[in-house]
C-alpha cells in the first residue's frame, strides 16, 4: 500500500511539507519556500524574505523556523 501512495504522490513532493499559508494571517507562503531555502545558503534570511516580498511578521516567522522533519518521521522510500 505505501507504495502505491508514493506512485500516486511521487517524490517530488517527499520533504515539501511547508504549510500552505501562513497560520496568523492566511497569506500564501509555500510558493517562496523553494527559492528561499535555496538563497539562504549564500545570503542572509532576513535580506533573501525582503527580496521576496515577504514583509509581515508572521510570514517570516512560518518560513524562518520551519524544520523539515518529514524525512525523519516517515524514513521509508
Amino acid at each position: 500500500m505505501a507504495q502505491r501512495v508514493q506512485e500516486r504522490i511521487g517524490k517530488s513532493l517527499i520533504g515539501k511539507m511547508i504549510p500552505v499559508r501562513c497560520f496568523t494571517c492566511g497569506r500564501v507562503i509555500s510558493d517562496v519556500w523553494e527559492e528561499y531555502k535555496e538563497r539562504i545558503k549564500n545570503e542572509d534570511p532576513g535580506k533573501v524574505l525582503d527580496d521576496l516580498g515577504i514583509k509581515r511578521y508572521c510570514c517570516r516567522r512560518m518560513l524562518l523556523t520551519h524544520a523539515e522533519l518529514i524525512d525523519e518521521i516517515a524514513p521509508y522510500e
